[in-house]
């Protein structure tokens, strides 16, 4: 019986000699050192390091939430807005509620990776499982947008003369977040715990310190009708005269934005001690408690201090509450900068989870392989850099594309949260159905109500906001399904065509005849090579073929080989449209015909070169030929790599060596043999034969 062994090997390069190629070096250089397979560590996150770790993108959403309502009412219901902010913060309270009701069965029923995307598929199956794994995608994408653009509003609203220089920072932004994940950042540890407590803390000191003021003196109001650069305000009758229906949907579905991420706690379940569901689920609960106060906090001392959006979107509102709140004492001052420190703090480390969390749901879904492979692999340092490149490319695109600006990027934003939102309602309420476990009915209305809420908000969003961008994600958001689906088809048409059967044994007797095809354009060692890999064969016919381009070069070509003395006959066959791939296809399949039940292999010799300068100066004919060949039943193709520039340094060493040593110089070759007959060597001046413009390669 056959036994496998798994050897494992750390190979050094200065050891075995083996140059880095020009991309290695590129990465030692900017990431580091590569690290080995066993270096991967799974950190498990305690309670509170969980709540600051995998919030920030929860919380941080108090932080533009209510500014995104109010840039809507403002300039169709006038002053009546500020009266409108507070019930519509209560319907999303209320979805909160619902929503994490319905997320905290999740972490207790799959206590793996992968949140929306994993309900769905385990109840409805990989293919429609696709629609949460689009709208995640798209999520942790406009996240990275979103975050980022608002942590920089925090940053410009504390400073105002980095105000034009908003988008650059931003860009600048994700561009460090992708070089620190690609030199393998891990969002593990209690420092990236702080800034979510730093925000909560001050946002905290802030309602309660606006609170008590409002109760004993008096907090100042803010005149939105007559601050400079404000966005427009409505004049007239508020309520009658400018708050439509569609006015009111338009901030509800701004104001919708405040809920994105929720899921982020069930998307890493697996991260959590032991017992990890029950762990996720007080985690899960205590976050949501916390978001729910900020936001409603926040939604209060905007109504009663009538703090107001800018036109350019900064600063924002939640400073114009904390310095209303706090003053401009210096220890005003100082607890202001601490608020916009605390919330540019976390919104950028809210923008730093999807380059975790996109690159480990990519590779999932490519596991299931409606994604390329790619995406499964580990680079250099143990991360998927893959994944995390892809990210960083469209989250720079979107911010491109939008001007780095909150109100723009909000439309793409919470379509794809809420289409998660009710993938997992629906998912449960499949399970509940199917298990009908203790509790189930309860569990059951909770998970359909928070499922058919959230379908209505993504009609919302997709309506209200169709006209504001979300028609893009209208568009893109079924496409992107599709893609996957397509994807998928064409992987199962792959393994089907490569996969055995199960029943009956793989035939792996001898042909009965088998001849082999050397194509030669040149007499050098690397024909000499494919020569004597060909006898290595045992063919019952081996025959070396040349394609005629050049009747001069044929005939000096003839002249050569009868000059070296191969015993292998060589053929010329006249090529006079010059099209090799055409007349290499055409002797396969003369040969397969006048011989039927004949295997054929094609040997094509490949002068590798320096990788830059070798795909400049030569062409890949060998490639092109072999893709021709292997599509012919019976037939395949075989390459036969002669790297050259390993045996041009070889060459100068040597060179260099008996120059120091005083001897004659001499070709450093090992005496390539025909069969048991040594071949004779050329002239040194011999050694270098032209190299044909197709040159096999």
């Amino acid at each position: 019986m056959a036994r496998n062994t798994a050897i494992s090997f750390v190979t050094n390069t200065s050891r075995t000699g083996i140059p880095l190629s020009i991309g290695d070096v590129c990465k030692r250089a900017f990431l580091g050192r590569p690290m080995i397979t066993d270096q991967l560590q799974h950190q498990r996150l305690s309670k509170p390091v969980a709540l600051g770790v995998l919030s920030p993108d929860a919380i941080s959403s108090t932080a533009y939430g209510s500014e995104q309502v109010m840039i809507e009412l403002l300039p169709a219901a006038g002053l009546a807005a500020f009266a409108l902010l507070l019930p519509i913060t209560g319907v999303i309270l209320l979805i909160l509620v619902l929503v994490a009701a319905s997320y905290r069965q999740v972490v207790m029923v799959y206590t793996r990776s992968g949140g929306s995307y994993v309900v769905a598929r385990e109840n409805f199956g990989p293919r429609v499982a696709q629609i949460a794994a689009a709208s995640l995608l798209i999520d942790y994408v406009v996240t990275v947008a979103v975050q980022c653009a608002a942590g920089t509003v925090a940053v410009v609203s504390a400073v105002p003369v980095l105000g034009p220089y908003s988008l650059e920072i931003t860009v600048l932004v994700v561009l460090v977040m992708c070089y620190a994940n690609l030199r393998g950042l891990r969002e593990a540890g209690f420092p990236f715990a702080l800034p979510t407590y730093a925000f909560v803390a001050m946002v905290s000191l802030t309602i309660v310190t606006g609170i008590v003021r409002e109760i004993f003196w008096g907090l100042p109001q803010y005149d939105p009708e007559h601050i400079a650069g404000a966005v427009p305000v409505h004049q007239g009758g508020g309520l009658v005269m400018g708050a439509t229906i569609l006015v009111l949907l338009r901030a509800f579905a701004n104001g919708g934005s405040s809920l994105t991420g929720v899921e982020a706690i069930s998307n890493t379940v697996n991260s959590f001690r032991k017992p990890e569901g029950l762990n996720a689920r007080r985690v899960l609960t205590v976050m949501a408690c916390i978001l729910g106060f900020l936001l409603a906090g926040v939604a209060w001392l905007a109504h009663v201090t009538h703090a107001t959006p800018y036109a350019n979107g900064y600063p924002s509102m939640l400073s114009e509450i904390a310095r209303a709140v706090f003053g401009n004492g210096i220890f005003g001052n100082v607890l202001y900068f601490l608020v916009q420190a605390s919330t540019a703090a976390i919104l950028f480390t809210g923008g730093n989870t999807s380059f975790n969390g996109f690159p480990a749901l990519a590779s999932f879904v490519a596991e299931d392989r409606f994604l390329p492979r790619q995406l499964t692999k580990r680079g250099h340092r143990l991360v998927f850099s893959n994944g995390i490149i892809v990210l960083a490319a469209l989250s720079l695109v979107l911010l491109l594309v939008t001007g780095g600006s909150v109100n723009a990027l909000v439309p793409f934003y919470a379509i794809g949260v809420f289409t998660g939102f009710s993938m997992t309602g629906y998912g449960m309420t499949k399970h509940h159905l199917t298990h009908r476990g203790p509790g189930w009915r309860r569990k059951l209305a909770i998970n359909l109500s928070a499922g058919i809420l959230s379908t209505i908000v993504v009609a919302i969003f997709a309506v209200a906001k169709f006209t504001e961008g979300a028609w893009l994600i209208v568009v893109v958001f079924p496409i992107l399904v599709l893609a996957l689906m397509r994807l998928n088809r064409q992987y199962r048409a792959e393994a089907s065509a490569l996969e055995m059967s199960r029943s009956d044994p793989p035939e792996l007797a001898r042909h009965a005849r088998h001849r082999v095809f050397v194509f030669v354009d040149s007499v050098d060692l690397a024909e000499v090579e494919a020569l004597r890999y060909g006898k290595g064969l045992h063919a019952d016919d081996l025959t070396a073929v040349h394609f005629v381009i050049d009747a001069t070069r044929c005939a000096r070509l003839q002249e050569r080989w009868e000059h070296f003395d191969h015993d292998t006959a060589l053929r010329i066959i006249d090529c006079p449209d010059r099209q090799l791939t055409r007349a290499a296809h055409e002797l396969v399949l003369h040969a397969l015909d006048n011989h039927p039940g004949t295997k054929v292999t094609v040997l094509l010799p490949r002068r590798t070169y320096s990788p830059l300068l070798g795909r400049l100066l030569h062409d890949r004919t060998a490639d092109k030929m072999a893709k021709v060949i292997s599509r012919i039943p019976g037939a395949s193709a075989q390459i036969l790599p002669y790297d050259i520039k390993s045996r041009i340094a070889q060459a100068a060493r040597a060179q260099r060596a008996d120059i120091r040593s005083g001897e004659p110089l001499r070709i450093s070759a090992e005496q390539p043999r025909n069969g048991n007959h040594p071949v004779p060597m050329p002239e040194p001046a011999q050694l270098v034969p032209a190299i044909p413009e197709s040159d096999a390669s």
